[in-house]
């Protein structure tokens, strides 16, 4: 908190305690008593909203739509490279078994 605001905080609280009027305050400000009262109201107004219940825990972050997205489409481009992998395995040890001498080879599907 800067020292302007801090002084402003301090002369109104000196006010609603009854230490100081008004009129001493926005003099002591340089301002009307107008402009004080109005200050005034804005000062209780933060302070009330700053005592308002706070959710518990960490704050949400924010959701970024578009990562959301990409972080979807390489889950599922990490899938399908894990399926293609598995394939080639696959198909390697069909391979390895085909060219046992003792093994007929292994049917093909046609596609």
């Amino acid at each position: 908190m800067n020292a302007k605001a801090r002084q402003r905080a301090e002369l109104i609280l000196r006010v609603r305690s009854g230490q100081l009027t008004a009129t001493e305050a926005a003099q002591t400000l340089g301002i009307s008593r107008q402009q004080y009262y109005q200050w005034e109201q804005r000062a209780l107004k933060a302070l009330l909203s700053a005592l308002e219940d706070q959710p518990t825990g960490r704050p949400k972050t924010p959701t970024d739509p578009e990562k959301e997205a990409l972080q979807r489409r390489v889950q599922q481009l990490e899938q399908q490279v894990q399926h293609h992998q598995d394939r080639d395995r696959l198909r390697q040890l069909l391979n390895q078994w085909e060219q046992r001498e003792d093994l007929p080879p292994a049917k093909k599907n046609p596609k």
